[in-house]
């Protein structure tokens, strides 16, 4: 499967979710309340901290199924490894739903902050909770079949699927059934059930054939793990720091500020997070990619890909957060219909973006090593990056409240960007950083930040929502417009595209 076509089937599906996603959140806060909307919020974090059980299995199974396609395995060994793998995903699930199931009585009367909602509700939905982030949870261990086998376009109509029966299913329901956490919950299961069992079966459509002596000695044990447990090991270091450092705000928010206030700061940090989702396409696509060619010693290849990757993720990325960060108040004005969201939310969302912009391309550097096998200094980095992070948020928190943990996630982000991706390049590409920073990340973004910051005068909340959307509408047309023509891979590209349509219109 050709990378350019994983990469626009991931983009679509990508966008694709985020939209739904974020474009159905003001309807959950008018129908079910921002209080109940919190519990929501409350959902996600509890989705990404359940990764912490993952000890880096998912990126593992994807990682050995690109190294399987590449020949490093036979089918037997790969067959005992991915065995081998499930077993111990299914007994995280048990152990991390059960305990998050026995905790649903302590959350929701002694760390959550209710006014209004019943009890006894609240902890209905947390079983419920628990439950679901159990089975979408052991659906990394599929997606990592699909994602290193590169079949990504099937994966992106699935996940699209999937996203609008979560996201847009919900409000017939809700509307025939009651828009309370009970039914929302009960009806995010539903849907989580069908996830697992749709890439269940697609997984196992794409597993090596066996033959029926292969079978009877493929047999249960986890010994086919051990070759790649110092991989895992380090995954699972690294994922569970990044976890670590990129949720605690949300999860030291949810017990500091009332339930309410909670659902306002997660739907601003929810949107900026949309950022990291349209970078994500690229590391799925690129990731298995960038293993095959240091597999296989094409050095040049790597780099050349690394770097054009590099521009793609700073025009796209790069864009959503100049946007999201300069139009902060009008566009969650215009998102939700309330005045009072934008004004509690905007500074918030503005500090996270541009936090979410740097930090979308900083993780480049670990797509390197993470190639290469080598992750020490990845976790020596992380290491470095939360420890910095965690006092600053504790110390800015208690100053500034929701606004504070913006300011500590933009400081870290700058400064972890401007240090450590130049230190890892030393590393391992040697000679390449400051063309990389010049070239590949301030060239295609600076004038569009300039121009973005220009036009926030020409934008005011009190033109109507109609002529608010239109101005949105053409400023971020403008600052891509500039992103793209700033870019040399993305303008030759675009070049090349339009030379042969030329060339085929002239021909005919």
């Amino acid at each position: 499967m050709s990378i350019k076509k994983n990469i626009v089937a991931s983009y679509a599906s990508q966008i694709y979710v985020t939209l739904v996603g974020i474009l159905a959140l003001p309807f959950y806060i008018k129908y079910m309340g921002a209080e109940a909307y919190g519990l929501v919020g409350f959902f996600t974090m509890l989705q990404t901290w359940f990764a912490l059980l993952d000890l880096g299995l998912t990126p593992t199974i994807a990682r050995e199924t690109a190294r399987f396609r590449a020949g490093s395995y036979d089918n037997l060994s790969y067959r005992r490894l991915f065995r081998a793998l499930s077993v111990i995903f299914l007994g995280i699930a048990l152990m991390g739903g059960g305990l998050l199931f026995l905790l649903s009585d302590y959350l929701s009367t002694h760390w959550l902050k209710i006014n209004n909602l019943d009890l006894n509700e609240v902890q209905f939905a947390i079983q419920i909770m628990a439950v679901s982030v159990a089975l979408r949870w052991m659906t990394g261990l599929y997606r990592g079949v699909v994602t290193g086998s590169e079949r990504l376009v099937w994966l992106s109509g699935f996940n699209s699927g999937i996203a609008s029966l979560r996201f847009l299913g919900i409000f017939p329901v809700m509307w025939h059934f009651g828009a309370t956490p009970t039914v929302f919950f009960q009806y995010q299961l539903l849907i989580a059930l069908v996830e697992f069992f749709g890439l269940w079966f697609k997984s196992h459509q794409l597993l090596p054939k066996l033959d029926i002596a292969q079978k009877k000695i493929m047999g249960w044990s986890i010994k086919p793990i051990r070759p790649v447990l110092g991989f895992s090991l380090s995954i699972a270091l690294t994922g569970g720091i990044w976890v670590f450092a990129t949720q605690t705000d949300k999860l030291i928010m949810s017990n500091l500020l009332s339930l309410e206030d909670y659902g306002y700061f997660t739907l601003a940090v929810l949107v900026a997070g949309g950022i990291m989702m349209v970078s994500a396409p690229v590391s799925g696509a690129l990731m298995p990619r960038m293993v095959k060619l240091d597999s296989e010693g094409k050095q040049d290849q790597l780099i050349q890909l690394y770097r054009k990757s590099t521009q793609l993720v700073t025009v796209l990325a790069g864009s959503v957060a100049i946007i999201l960060a300069t139009f902060s108040k009008p566009i969650l004005y215009l998102w939700t219909g309330d005045q009072h969201i934008a004004n509690v939310a905007a500074e918030t969302l503005t500090f996270y973006a541009i936090g979410y912009g740097f930090l979308a391309v900083s993780a480049f550097p670990y797509y390197l090593q993470y190639a290469k096998g080598k992750l020490k200094l990845h976790i020596v980095g992380s290491l470095l990056y939360i420890t910095t992070l965690l006092p600053l948020l504790l110390i800015l928190t208690n100053h500034f409240g929701m606004q504070g943990a913006g300011y500590a996630w933009l400081i870290v982000n700058i400064v972890y960007f401007f240090t450590w991706t130049g230190y890892i390049h030393h590393i391992y590409l040697k000679g390449v950083h400051f063309s990389w920073l010049l070239r590949d990340v301030i060239q295609p973004i600076i004038i569009s930040v300039i121009i973005a910051i220009l036009l926030t005068k020409f934008v005011t909340i009190g033109t109507g929502k109609f002529n608010l959307l239109m101005i949105l509408v053409i400023k971020t047309v403008i600052v891509i417009t500039i992103c793209v023509a700033s870019s040399s891979y993305l303008r030759s590209a675009l070049f090349l595209i339009i030379s042969r349509k030329y060339e085929k219109y002239k021909t005919t």
